[in-house]
């Protein structure tokens, strides 16, 4: 069963050649056996579980089922969840259970999806490979000694190991994609505001962005048109009607120019990535669509840009995690005074990369260096959205690397914080400028899986989609399964 993809479980869901208790009972069944190795979920919520199950083929018996019922799913343990703990793989919300359902949960839910339980994370979505969590890191599907990726790489090993249909994740600066071409899976990152925040835990508040992640783009499109559209809770929602994404991505392919980046193409990027990009940039091509090269001529100075607006913001959004109202209150915390109790909580309540990020964040936003770097990051972060601006005048979507490299060894890059930065250079310029995104397999390097970046303008979901469905026809790079996972 879990060699089908989502859209091919919901169809054997909807001819009754499987039910959805016999499907979860499947899934659960692989978790038990395979995530002690993985370490890809934080909580399994199989009682939970069954019930929806149960409840999703009573739906379906009585023919009120969407195309989500009964689809077994993970959610990133950033989103909300009523009565399942929420720890944003932190020891600050280890014992946290929320009161209620981020809108995300909310709407996957009322579609039928039945929860398989939450997924490791990089400590507040902060980290590029799944190391930063206190619940340990998660491995590679394709190598255990490898990262997965992060911040969203258990959800990204979770569908890469075949132990859900599909996942959720959130992406600030890369951390959808990035995971999803470490793992060898489709990354959907929407355009800033197309899905609700309401729920999710906020690390840089104008950056982060709910997705998806899949084996496909098809499947992609599925979970984004439940996951996408207005919702009044969320300032930054935007009130935009949602397209049909599951129909559109079949419709005729259009006439497409694609931008390559020349810059993105440079001694930085790994040669087997290079290799394997070089030939999925071929195949679109004898798909139809034309090449041409570009240059986004600031886009080096995202990662800079970057580490001050996100850190900036993630220091406010966390000063809320101080052990008062609830969050980790250390077991010392009663013994000193006020300020005392203060740095115990947060001291022994955040992890190492929290703490600096959250000094970096103010540092920046301080009296006489708040001109100095965080105005300054924000007028670099409009020079590129000027690049992609003009980029897309001239091209319909840009199309390059999701990572320098693939997935690296677990523990080779811990000691140097700048070099782990560096593995998101080619996707944060999309969060700064608000695009939507997605990385598709597109081959390998060795025996590791490589990531086709797709970007395209505001609200161009549709477009990247279908591109990514219309390769996807034409290879099976995304078909592939990690050995020992078949």
């Amino acid at each position: 069963m879990h060699d089908k993809t989502l859209a091919q479980t919901a169809e054997a869901l909807r001819t009754g050649e499987v039910s959805a208790l016999e499907l979860t009972k499947h899934y659960l069944a692989r978790i038990a056996r395979f995530d002690d190795a993985l370490n890809a979920f934080i909580t399994v919520t199989e009682e939970h579980a069954l019930a929806q199950a149960a409840e999703a083929d009573r739906r379906m018996a009585a023919g009120e089922a969407t195309p989500l019922t009964g689809i077994p799913i993970a959610h990133k343990d950033i989103f909300c969840t009523a009565h399942v703990r929420t720890s944003c793989g932190s020891r600050m919300l280890d014992n946290f259970i929320a009161p209620y359902d981020a809108t995300v949960v909310e709407r996957l839910a009322r579609a039928g999806a039945v929860v398989l339980g939450k997924t490791n994370m990089d400590e507040f979505a902060m980290g590029s490979s799944n190391e930063t969590s206190y619940y340990g890191a998660v491995r590679n599907p394709w190598d255990h000694d490898a990262v997965p990726g992060g911040s969203s790489g258990g959800s990204a090993a979770v569908v890469s190991a075949r132990l859900a249909c599909g996942a959720t994740g959130t992406d600030t600066g890369g951390s959808i994609r990035q995971p999803a071409a470490l793992s060898g899976i489709t990354g959907l990152k929407p355009t800033y505001g197309r899905v609700s925040r309401y729920g999710m835990v906020a690390f840089a508040s104008s950056l982060d962005q709910a997705g998806t992640l899949t084996q496909t783009a098809e499947d992609a499109a599925l979970l984004l048109e439940t996951m996408a559209g207005f919702d009044s809770r969320d300032s930054t929602s935007l009130d935009e009607p949602v397209p049909p994404y599951s129909t559109v991505i079949d419709e005729p392919w259009d006439d497409l120019t694609i931008g390559v980046p020349e810059n993105f193409f440079d001694e930085g990027l790994d040669a087997g990535n290079a290799a394997a990009l070089g030939a999925a940039l071929g195949e679109l091509e004898k798909l139809g669509a034309r090449l041409k090269s570009i240059r986004l001529d600031n886009v080096h100075l995202s990662v800079p840009a970057y580490y001050v607006v996100a850190p900036a913001e993630a220091s406010s959004n966390l000063s809320r995690f101080d052990g008062v109202r609830y969050g980790y209150r250390s077991p010392e915390a009663m013994t000193g005074n006020l300020n005392e109790f203060y740095k115990r909580n947060r001291g022994e309540g955040f992890g190492a990369e929290v703490k600096r990020r959250i000094l970096i964040g103010t540092y920046v936003l301080s009296t006489g260096y708040y001109d100095a770097y965080y105005l300054k990051a924000q007028k670099v972060r409009q020079l590129i959205s000027g690049d992609f601006a003009r980029a897309f005048a001239e091209v319909d979507i840009v199309a390059g690397p999701t990572t320098p490299t693939p997935a690296f060894r677990i523990g080779q890059k811990t000691g140097d914080p700048v070099e782990m930065y560096l593995n998101d250079i080619y996707t944060i310029g999309a969060n700064l400028a608000g695009l939507p995104a997605m990385s598709v397999p597109c081959g390998f390097a060795g025996a590791l899986p490589v990531g086709l970046q797709l970007i395209g303008p505001h609200l161009s979901e549709s477009r990247l989609l279908k591109t990514a469905h219309y390769f996807q026809r034409a290879t099976d790079w995304h078909a592939r399964v990690p050995p020992g996972y078949d």
